[in-house]
């Protein structure tokens, strides 16, 4: 568990360095609000489409091989940003990354290989917080590096060196959780029987609404990450070091949350309890959004829903993992991850639509029915969380 943490650290502060930058980054180079939109959906599209590759190769061949090579997928990507002269080359580097990006669904993977159903949501509490951590250092170190002049170049070259460092913790000290009797388990399962279609393995084992909760609260966070950055920025002036220093606040706050709550709370109130105070803290902060034209205001409503969603997703991984089979567990974890994916290509697309036509408040309202879609989930259709505990 400390080993797969500070690989995943090490990539996810890469990842942040970018987040701050890139609706800075991009209008230098050309690009309008919409763009912005359309950068992170293209992204999460190519994550989406390879999402469940990723995960059923790591069932396949291991989780460390496949981590790796995404990874390495991931250094290559922030090279292509770093030296995009045109708008269309961050598309294509951006593209290029999403269609790389496994490696949260092979960890939570691996997460699941090495806890028992009872220390679950702790062990995914403990991956969160290795994304918290990333979303404390990586913004914060993005938007000092690019500085008051806006240079990208360094901030970008840094990603990369962060997913290299990953690379090579991974390679030399990350054991593998899916060793060869596993991989030869699952052989002997597909030689055995057809080979189960997507739709297939989500319905034998009850879970294809789970999934799509997995891009109804992806989009929702997409959204929040997306219209922060230039909700702030029109209405208060802020530029990319301002919005690095908050997304790094609400880093730290989810690292703290997931690293040292989110297992004891789940444990006292019960996941499907916890899991129904998360998405209406998440709606309570959406809702505030639509009010707030002030910082203080403005920020406080932010932080209230990042705090719902960094509550809700260690409970659905954790419910994900305990309804799979072992020996189909990293193809969940990557059909969850895509889920995730398309999730963030409606999140902005929605948002996007609502701010271009409309404006912020109209925009927060959307992200407020798709959090009533979430909630309505939660309280009438989540599945029995008794059911396939593994």
């Amino acid at each position: 568990m400390p080993i797969l943490f500070a690989t995943i650290l090490l990539d996810l502060i890469g990842f942040g360095i970018v987040i701050p930058i890139l609706p800075f980054m991009a209008p230098q180079l050309g690009a309008d609000k919409l763009d912005i939109a359309l950068l992170i959906v293209v992204y999460a599209a190519a994550a989406g489409v390879c999402g469940p590759f990723w995960g059923r190769l790591s069932d396949r061949l291991g989780r460390k091989p496949v981590l790796i090579i995404c990874l390495s997928g991931g250094a290559l990507s922030y090279v292509g940003l770093a030296l995009a002269t045109e708008l269309w080359m961050i598309y294509l580097a951006r593209t290029f990354a999403g269609l790389a990006a496994g490696n949260f669904g092979v960890a939570t993977a691996m997460i699941a290989d090495i806890t028992t159903p009872a220390n679950r949501a702790k062990g995914m509490g403990m991956l969160g917080a290795a994304f918290g951590l990333g979303m404390v250092l990586g913004p914060v170190l993005g938007g000092t590096l690019a500085g008051s002049d806006g240079s990208f170049m360094l901030p970008c070259i840094v990603a990369g060196t962060m997913s290299v460092a990953a690379i090579i913790a991974a390679l030399f000290f990350l054991p593998e959780s899916h060793g060869p009797q596993q991989r030869a388990d699952h052989r002997a399962h597909h030689g055995s029987q057809p080979t189960l279609s997507l739709l297939a393995m989500l319905t034998e084992n009850g879970n294809r609404l789970l999934v799509l909760q997995f891009s109804m609260h992806t989009a929702c966070v997409t959204a929040i990450t997306y219209l922060l950055p230039l909700w702030v920025g029109d209405l208060l002036g802020w530029g990319a070091r301002e919005v690095g220093i908050i997304f790094g606040a609400q880093g730290l706050m989810m690292a703290i949350l997931q690293g040292l709550l989110v297992g004891p709370l789940s444990q006292w109130m019960g996941e499907l309890r916890f899991l129904r105070t998360g998405v209406c803290i998440m709606l309570v902060g959406l809702i505030m959004a639509i009010f707030a034209t002030t910082t203080v205001p403005m920020i406080a409503a932010f932080l209230i829903a990042a705090t719902g969603g960094t509550f809700t997703m260690p409970i659905l991984n954790s419910i994900a993992t305990k309804r799979t089979p072992a020996m189909l567990r990293g193809r969940m974890m990557g059909t969850t991850s895509s889920a995730g994916s398309w999730g963030r290509v409606v999140g902005p697309l929605v948002a996007g639509a609502g701010l271009y036509f409309y404006g912020y408040p109209q925009a927060w309202v959307l992200c407020v029915v798709m959090a009533l879609c979430l909630v309505f989930w939660a309280f009438f259709l989540v599945p029995d969380l008794s059911l396939t505990k593994k």
